[in-house]
């Protein structure tokens, strides 16, 4: 998946971000290259501890492909 990150650069140096499609995901560090990983692997935990949530709130709740064209 592809996803939108806005990045920044940071007052005391290096970068920060966020994903638009992810609420609450951000990364930082000191290049531009290590705060979009880190932003990644922020997407990533999240998407995934909100996957386990729903599901384990629902045991009746499947997981469906979505397409957004």
């Amino acid at each position: 998946m592809t996803y939108t990150a806005v990045l920044h650069p940071a007052e005391e140096g290096g970068f920060w971000a966020t994903c638009l499609e992810v609420p609450g995901a951000n990364g930082q560090g000191e290049s531009r290259e290590e705060c979009l990983a880190d932003l990644a692997q922020a997407v990533k935990l999240l998407l995934e501890t909100e996957r386990a949530t729903q599901l384990a709130e629902d045991a009746d709740a499947e997981l469906v492909p979505l397409l957004v064209a």
